[in-house]
Formats: structure tokens, sequence, C-alpha cells
């Protein structure tokens, strides 16, 4: 991972641009398809064949760009840090050591740093989400309970 910036207004209006003619062809996309891609630069012109999960994943990445959004794609097989980590949950590194010292997200150690797997992030992320979800959903009823215009 690197220094996320955010998308510039340029930038956000040419990935509108893109994304107004690449998702009519993702939504369709049940194989792969051809994509001629052209330089502003000297107008050469190449064609690729993408598929289907790289255009929808294409389109996906254009959309949050063109709103502005911060974009990264990080293979779920990747290791991250503890400030990695820490980014992607928006919570603080210390917060990141002591949810691993508790043992709630595995880890590994290489020397005297740890490792944290994309994969076992996103599925404490996913659990954390799952837990809030149930406790509104609990608070919801109740308050429907006692009447309280919910």
């Amino acid at each position: 991972m690197h220094a996320a910036r955010a998308p510039t207004k340029d930038v956000a209006d040419i990935a509108r641009s893109a994304l107004r003619g690449l998702e009519p062809l993702s939504k369709r996309a049940r194989g792969p398809r051809a994509v001629t891609l052209r330089s502003e630069d000297n107008g050469r012109e190449v064609s690729v064949t993408l598929p289907p999960d790289a255009l929808r994943l294409l389109v996906e990445v254009l959309g949050h760009m063109a709103n502005g959004s911060l974009v990264a794609v990080i293979p779920m097989h990747a290791e991250l840090t503890t400030q990695q980590a820490a980014e992607f949950l928006n919570v603080s590194r210390p917060h990141v050591v002591r949810l691993l010292e508790e043992g709630q997200i595995p880890h590994r150690k290489v020397g005297t740093h740890r490792r944290i797997k994309m994969v076992d992030i996103l599925e404490y992320k996913r659990r954390e989400e799952a837990e809030a979800k149930a406790a509104l959903d609990e608070l919801a009823a109740e308050a429907q309970k006692h009447d309280l215009g919910y």
C-alpha cells in the first residue's frame, strides 16, 4: 500500500466518463469482453480482452474514483502491517495491536513485526459489522416494544 490521495476533480471527471462507457458492458458481461483503449498523446490504440470479473472490478473502482473516494486493490493473500490494518479498519494502530494480542485477529510475527492476512482482517470486520447490526436490531425491537416511536 502506498500513501493514499483522493482523486482530483479532473481525475473524478475522467473516471465518470470512463464509467459511462464501461458500465453497460460490465452488466451484460457473461464472458470475456474486448476493450479498446486510445492514448490521448499519440492516438495509438490497443485492444485488450478482460475477464468479466476484472471488468466488473474496474467499473467498481471507477465508480469510487468518480465519487472522489480513495481506492486500494489488495490481494486476499496479502499480509499487512499493523499500521496498514489500522488504516483499513479506520482505527488506531495500538487498537489493532490490542486486538492481535487478545487473539481477535490471527497474525504472525516476522522478527519483532506483526503481519496480518487481509482475509483475517476482512473476517474480523465482517464479524464486527454483524455484531453491530444485531445490537441495532435489538435496540430497535426494544424501542418498538416500549412504543418509543422508532
